[in-house]
């Protein structure tokens, strides 16, 4: 098996591997400007910032070598990929990171333009296209993937810069935004699962492409990860009411 998909030419996975990690560096960013804001030591926010870094490259890693068995190639209703990555990335999201008391202390003290902005990183969504140009996607599936996530990530530039500029409908502007967010990645998780429905039933590709390394990254973090942002936001506009 090849270390890196062919379907594509290699600057479009070779740019892909060293720009997709950056996510992680974004929220690490996010994360200790939040905890400098609460208040924590120096070596408290070093540790913070690090282990989201550490998980990440942890993690990454084991996408990569799951993808190298050939497992994530095989097109099955719910995808395999979501099963062995996405499933459970949401649920330790959910159920560790969600109810920790320093995430906890991290929503409380993080900037509500900080979270929206972290979804500029959606931009990605431009490799749906090019796999798609270079014919190793389907163009519906594609489009979906690629507009609805570049269509976030430019609507977050100025939602953000509403929010932080304190304009007196940059709450309703956010939660409206972020409602569009969660639509638009579970439209890109049922997507997922009809195409791969009609690959089984035609014998065709569908996405198979998407398990292959490096894109396999996409499907393993992003629906997971960008929910579970979309959630923060949702928990982070509750608390500011209150205040």
């Amino acid at each position: 098996m090849n270390f890196i998909t062919n379907a594509v030419p290699s600057w479009v996975s070779i740019s892909f591997i060293f720009v997709f990690p950056l996510f992680y560096y974004f929220i690490a960013e996010a994360a200790k400007k939040a905890a400098f804001t609460a208040g924590f030591d120096s070596i408290k926010i070093s540790k913070i910032g690090n282990s989201i870094l550490i998980f990440a490259a942890i993690y990454l890693t084991y996408v990569a070598l799951m993808s190298f068995t050939g497992i994530f190639q095989q097109n099955t209703i719910p995808p395999k990929i979501l099963l062995y990555t996405t499933l459970p990335l949401a649920i330790f999201y959910f159920l560790v990171v969600f109810r920790s008391s320093i995430f906890t202390k991290l929503l409380e003290n993080i900037r509500l333009e900080s979270l929206i902005r972290l979804h500029i990183f959606r931009f990605v969504g431009v490799y749906f296209l090019l796999t798609w140009f270079y014919g190793a996607l389907p163009q519906g599936f594609a489009f979906i993937g690629g507009f609805g996530d570049i269509f976030a990530a430019v609507t977050a530039i100025f939602v953000a810069n509403a929010v932080e500029n304190r304009k007196n409908y940059s709450q309703k502007l956010a939660f409206i935004w972020n409602i569009v967010g969660v639509w638009d990645i579970i439209n890109v998780i049922v997507s997922a699962n009809l195409y791969n429905k009609w690959a089984i039933e035609t014998n065709g590709k569908g996405l198979s492409e998407m398990g292959n390394f490096p894109f396999c990254w996409i499907a393993a973090v992003a629906p997971a990860t960008i929910i579970f942002l979309h959630v923060c936001i949702f928990k982070k506009l509750k608390l500011e009411k209150k205040g």
